[in-house]
């Protein structure tokens, strides 16, 4: 038997976050391995949707690490150890680290911090605590990420729109207007989905990048010997000459690599193959020359440090570069934004947040959903960022500590997981992760130097999405805690089931959140209307730690008995649930049933705050506010409409 979850899957009675995560390893992987043309073509897809972010970030990397480097010693040491640093950092983080190391942690070909905490809360002989910790550590990363999910279309649109003003500032003043404008339509067309506009990303991102390689090349024609930065010696002669300059210059190198994490996240979609493909043979070589070409153009001209990147570019073509490098980061934007969208959908699964309207606007790409809810936060919190900070300079310093913190926990994960799944040797994992975590730390604790000039910001951010999540993780335990305490076995009811007086013809399904219990909905429909169906099946969801799981494992159905059927539907945290859809597919099992002849009955609760509340007043007052807005189960299950019946009671918490 498989161990009972809610039918809201992760609500459950254990202190661990993820325990209500079903112990089964039986999914199956998003991504098909194809050959080919196929893989191509993935590759290019994997250029507008996986490194949107990490390259935009030439918008604004070096120069915000050559202005803090260059405010304490002479600007050519600085750009010497600047573009070190950086090249390294794209070298050792994004390309050693995530590309070769953690891209091997995959979730039945899935990534991003809910399938690697899924995964390394699988392993065996793990300690409850630690489990606990694992449970916490994918809460926490989600918070982060949905802090970073609001600063990066900030930081990059805003970067980009303003190239305007760097020929004349004369239009300064229209920056920020476009920047908004830009952002709002870009919220706006969520709904409709980006299915047709996504094939283009691809080719406008490869046009992207082969502008910046193009425009570095040609820099560093003109400038070679800013070539001697590819060796390490530079960033170590920083860090010995000027400590502390250094140690500040890596709040702004971080800039360079965020986005890494997308890399991850996103290879359930492409695969490994394309994934490593676009960055070794496209992403990274032109990251390389850009950078080394901003090197080499403040070289020649310090003075252009606070606007190297458009100094690249000819006189004829800054506005159309300007015009390039908006498009750019609106699909920078457009990947994050999907990336949030697509956590909120598996939180969701996964009881870390309370029920919302999934829409899918895609019938080919499983990936494309979109969120109202949602985008509605991620747009209000957008445009409040932006006209707070109201320059990405002044947005710099509130970007990359979210992305740190989120780098540090990969980190951790990825290393249990090769001690205890991958069974990796203690004396080479131990060194391995140290120095990784070590790189992780430093990056971390140089940003943590920036929060008090923005940095507070996504951990605001992330510290109110984390007190949400966690608040409706404990609510929810506490309410059913509440409803199991007053629910009767199923087996005391069965015995009893044939003293009811009226069996009525059809067939009711009550959602269940335990295979052991009544449900309480049941018990109220017998109470009120004294009569059952003929046939009752109790429908319990469980979701597994898998992120998909097969058709041929989709249904389990016990026969209890006097015309009670026990039905267990699995999905993995990937998937949307689709009651009416399972059921269909029971005629298999012996069980035809038509959904659309059928009754579906659910509990509709009141809750209402007790004289001491178990979480406490203000956390019980949140709860409610929570429980009180989250969708329906009749529309989140997708039940039939007009063949719902709510039935309500009172519940004291």
């Amino acid at each position: 038997m498989k161990p009972d979850t809610s039918h809201t899957p992760g609500e459950e009675s254990e202190n661990d976050p993820l325990a209500g995560v079903a112990a089964s390893s039986g999914g199956r992987t998003h991504h098909e391995q194809a050959t080919g043309k196929r893989q191509w073509g993935l590759t290019l897809a994997a250029l507008g949707v996986v490194y949107g972010d990490i390259g935009t970030s030439p918008l604004y990397a070096l120069r915000e690490s050559a202005l803090a480097a260059g405010a304490h010693v002479a600007m050519q040491d600085a750009i010497f150890g600047v573009v070190s640093l950086i090249v390294w950092a794209l070298i050792v983080v994004v390309t050693l680290k995530y590309v070769v190391l953690i891209m091997r942690a995959d979730n039945d070909g899935e990534g991003g911090i809910i399938a690697l905490a899924s995964l390394a809360h699988r392993a065996k002989g793990l300690d409850k605590r630690v489990k606990y910790a694992i449970g916490i550590a994918s809460i926490l990363g989600l918070a982060l990420f949905f802090g970073d999910g609001m600063l990066t279309p900030a930081i990059s649109v805003l970067s980009a729109v303003e190239g305007i003003a760097v020929e004349s500032k004369t239009f300064q003043p229209l920056v920020l207007p476009l920047a908004l404008a830009v952002l709002f339509g870009l919220f706006a067309i969520q709904s409709r989905g980006t299915a047709r506009v996504g094939r283009l990303f691809g080719p406008i991102m490869l046009a992207w990048f082969i502008v910046l390689g193009a425009m570095g090349l040609y820099s560093i024609v003109r400038t070679p010997q800013i070539l001697a930065a590819l060796s390490p010696h530079y960033a170590l002669l920083l860090f010995i000459e000027e400590p502390w300059t250094a140690f500040v210059a890596l709040g702004s190198i971080v800039l360079a690599v965020t986005g890494c994490e997308t890399l991850y996240a996103d290879m359930g979609h492409f695969g490994k193959g394309p994934i490593r493909r676009a960055w070794l043979g496209i992403v990274f070589p032109a990251l390389l020359l850009t950078y080394f070409g901003q090197g080499a153009a403040v070289l020649r001209d310090p003075s252009g440090a606070s606007s190297v990147f458009y100094a690249l570019a000819p006189h004829w073509a800054h506005y159309p570069l300007v015009l390039l490098a908006t498009i750019a980061t609106v699909i920078a934007s457009q990947a994050v934004i999907s990336g949030v969208f697509s956590l909120t959908q598996q939180a969701v699964q996964l009881g870390m947040l309370p029920r919302m309207e999934i829409r899918h606007t895609s019938a080919t790409d499983y990936g494309q959903i979109y969120v109202p809810r949602m985008n509605g936060y991620l747009c209000a919190g957008v445009v409040l960022i932006v006209l707070i900070f109201k320059s990405s300079n002044a947005l710099a310093a509130a970007y990359g500590i979210a992305v740190t913190c989120d780098m540090a926990l990969s980190t951790t994960l990825v290393g249990l997981v090769a001690a205890r799944i991958w069974k990796w040797k203690l004396k080479f994992v131990l060194p391995l992760f140290a120095l990784l975590a070590a790189i992780d730390l430093s990056f971390l604790s140089s940003n943590a130097l920036k929060i008090a000039e923005g940095g507070w910001l996504p951990l605001f951010i992330a510290l109110f999405v984390y007190l949400v999540m966690e608040t409706w993780r404990l609510g929810r335990r506490a309410h059913l805690e509440r409803i199991r305490d007053s629910a009767m076995p199923l087996s005391l009811f069965l015995e009893r089931a044939d003293k009811t007086p009226v069996r009525v013809a059809g067939t009711a399904v009550f959602l269940s959140s335990r295979t052991d219990a009544v449900p309480g909905a049941l018990l109220h429909n017998l109470k009120h209307n004294k009569v059952l169906h003929e046939r009752v099946i109790l429908a319990n969801v469980q979701v597994e730690d898998s992120p998909f799981v097969p058709p041929a494992k989709r249904l389990d159905v016990d026969k209890l008995g006097k015309g009670f059927f026990g039905l267990r539907i699995h999905y993995g945290f990937f998937e949307t649930p689709d009651i009416a859809g399972a059921l269909a597919q029971a005629r298999a099992y012996g069980l035809a049933i038509d959904p659309e002849t059928t009754t579906f009955f659910i509990g509709r609760e009141t809750l209402v705050p007790s004289e001491h509340p178990l979480l406490g007043r203000w956390r019980t007052r949140l709860y409610m506010v929570l429980a009180a807005n989250a969708l329906s189960p009749a529309r989140y299950y997708r039940l039939p409409p007009g063949r719902v019946v709510e039935l309500g009671t009172q519940i004291t918490i």
